[in-house]
């Protein structure tokens, strides 16, 4: 197991954005840590009420978003507009290219969300977007599958083969994770305290976990976290 702790991050702000960065991205840049297999991007965002991010553009990439507290308002170049809430998973496959706007929905609370960045396993994907719910009640006290290559179990589809796993865990609870032989897990902690086989991780925190076993997870206090199962 290898610790990413959260001060370690990079960080940036704009004054109506404060960001942490786990990799490398925009202005910060650690050759250390450049993404982990396809994960590339893993930014903390915290956006001030009705500020948000302009129409810009990406391409070749396959975007997450998942919000932790407010809402995030969301616009696109396919004719998609939503918005994203505590719960809900965003997937946009940026492909061939794709315009998009992110904006806090509210004028009174900051949104708080995490933006995760994959990168597809093959170029030239037409773009497309997903959006789906998964409440509280399916990710208490157990790893919740809500994005994968195949979309099995009602999660969002991902061109990629990674699974991403969520979780919520109240103090004392336990979930177990069998990682199997060849992949690689990447676990980050959005909230509260979490011990990772024996080593207390905070809200912020990261681990690597490079050999097959399991991954033992005890909610110290009132946690939520996403687990990346890696190719």
């Amino acid at each position: 197991m290898i610790i990413r702790r959260s001060h370690e991050r990079g960080r940036s702000y704009h004054g109506w954005l404060r960001s942490q960065h786990t990799f490398s991205f925009a202005d910060y840049y650690d050759p250390r840590h450049s993404g982990y297999r396809s994960l590339l991007v893993l930014n903390e965002d915290q956006v001030d009420p009705g500020r948000g991010f302009g129409d810009h553009g990406h391409r070749e990439m396959e975007i997450i978003s998942y919000v932790l507290a407010g809402e995030l308002a969301h616009k696109d170049s396919t004719g998609t507009s939503s918005v994203i809430r505590p719960g809900d998973v965003q997937r946009m496959s940026a492909g061939t290219g794709v315009i998009h706007s992110e904006f806090n929905n509210s004028r009174e609370h900051e949104v708080h969300f995490l933006q995760i960045w994959i990168a597809p396993e093959r170029r030239g994907l037409e773009p497309s977007y997903e959006q789906k719910a998964f409440p509280v009640a399916e990710r208490q006290g157990r790893l919740r599958l809500v994005a994968s290559r195949d979309g099995r179990d009602g999660s969002l589809t991902v061109h990629q083969d990674v699974n991403l796993y969520a979780s919520v865990l109240a103090p004392g609870e336990r979930v177990r994770f069998e990682q199997p032989q060849g992949r690689h897990v990447w676990l980050h902690i959005a909230r509260g305290l979490v011990v990772a086989n024996g080593e207390p991780l905070g809200a912020g925190d990261a681990a690597a976990f490079d050999q097959a076993g399991p991954i033992e997870l005890l909610g110290e206090e009132d946690a939520e976290l996403l687990l990346f199962d890696l190719a």
